[in-house]
């Protein structure tokens, strides 16, 4: 198919390439030049496994394209995908003026029955927003429809490519069937296409990740409480994921969620429901014990400086959300490192793959190097704020030798309390954690 995807950026980026992937002839539109020319070099602006050789391989193929004329874009394409960001505003809500600027400047250029489905997380009643803004720019006749994205940052390329579900929301068959064919490539091991309304489309997207959302902040919650009456957080853990009604996924405790989807789309899911009349406690009880949580490990690592961090050194292993990954918005690592510099802390970082420019102001207040133990040097405690694989076996006696003192506040947990103290290191975990 001809497929026209309006946003380069995370989802949309992943989205063109994976459909170019298939053999489709697929356009990618973006506002900003600089990462145009980026992409037509074969270069990716993120860092997410897979996808830059994949861009290579579909540009080089001549199945992927980047512009940034959307009009160019969308002339004679069959289906027209919106991947724009929605911002949180100012109390949460989800801004959607990108994606009205993205349905407004296409629709001039649209060819009789085009599908615009949107991918971009956006309330209920966006699609019809939709349908709204093109019918105010054109008298061509085109559907819409909702297709929410599931992709997890560092391992979106798979995501992608085998799904466990496809969502598509619409009131009109002909869209069901051309978007039940064109991702019918990635379906074959008989993963479900779900047919709904677009309005249940629009939540499912919301409902999904406020409740995975909810899931981490109540272990993060409980590990608290194991840590208060002496339990093991990782034999709890064990405990209530061997139950199937529960699962083990989303159960491990951390320095908190962050990333492009859960910070926004929790507070997004709490505007929604106060403007439906609703109040959802749920949603709210998750942002804060989510950003209770990044406080804890901030208030861990003065406490394993001894409660008097001014002058002190703070090294830091990871300072993305997540492993697999480059983003840092909404990082545990951005809070952790304000709130030492304003201790009077100096801090060294290292992240395989997060630079400054992913830091934002935050990057001033902290030294970055290129290899992991270059950041313990004369250090009094290392901060693991991520659960990169290079930081799971790494070499204990060199990490004693370089720091001034041997002390490691893991807020993964990667590490076990009773081996690590053997071998001559204070240790402090998330919550109650010996094993």
């Amino acid at each position: 198919m001809r497929i026209a995807v309006i946003g380069a950026g995370y989802v949309g980026l992943v989205t063109g390439t994976c459909l170019a992937e298939t053999g489709n002839d697929v356009v990618l539109v973006d506002t900003d030049p600089e990462k145009i020319k980026v992409l037509r070099r074969g270069e990716c602006p993120i860092y997410e496994a897979g996808l830059e050789r994949l861009i290579q391989r579909n540009v080089k193929g001549d199945r992927l394209a980047f512009t940034t004329d959307t009009a160019s874009a969308v002339k004679g394409r069959q289906v027209v995908f919106i991947c724009v960001s929605t911002p949180p505003g100012e109390n949460g809500q989800c801004d959607t003026r990108n994606i009205e600027s993205a349905a407004r400047a296409l629709a001039p250029a649209l060819a009789a029955n085009t599908i615009v489905a949107l991918k971009s997380t956006a309330p209920v009643g966006t699609t019809a927003k939709i349908r709204e803004w093109i019918s105010a720019g054109t008298q061509t006749p085109f559907h819409v429809a909702s297709n929410p994205e599931f992709l997890k940052e560092g391992t979106a390329v798979n995501d992608f490519l085998k799904p466990d579900r496809i969502i598509i929301g619409s009131d009109n068959p002909v869209v069901f069937e051309t978007l039940e064919a064109l991702y019918a490539p990635f379906v074959r091991t008989n993963k479900p296409i779900l047919r709904m309304d677009i309005a249940s489309s629009e939540l499912s997207k919301y409902a999904a990740n406020a409740y995975l959302a909810m899931r981490i902040s109540y272990v993060n919650e409980l590990a608290l409480l194991t840590g208060r009456v002496g339990a093991d957080i990782s034999a709890v853990r064990r405990a209530i994921g061997s139950d199937p009604r529960i699962g083990e996924g989303f159960l491990f405790p951390g320095p908190g969620y962050g990333g492009s989807c859960f910070p926004k789309d929790v507070l997004a899911y709490r505007e929604l429901g106060r403007s439906a009349g609703l109040t959802l406690e749920l949603a709210e009880a998750t942002h804060r014990v989510n950003e209770r949580q990044k406080q804890y490990v901030l208030e861990r690592t003065i406490e394993a400086l001894g409660g008097q961090p001014k002058g002190k050194r703070a090294a830091i292993w990871g300072l993305s959300f997540k492993a697999g990954t480059d983003d840092c918005r909404d990082s545990a690592s951005l809070t952790v490192i304000e709130g030492l510099h304003s201790a009077g802390v100096l801090v060294t970082g290292y992240d395989p793959e997060a630079r400054e420019r992913n830091l934002g102001d935050v990057a001033r207040h902290v030294r970055l190097v290129q290899k992991p133990y270059d950041a313990l040097e004369d250090a009094d405690v290392l901060v693991i704020l991520t659960e990169w694989n290079e930081f799971r076996e790494p070499d204990f006696e060199r990490m004693k030798s370089l720091l001034k003192s041997p002390v490691v506040v893991d807020g993964r947990n990667l590490y076990r309390k009773n081996r690590i103290e053997s071998l001559g290191f204070r240790y402090f975990g998330i919550g109650g954690h010996r094993t």
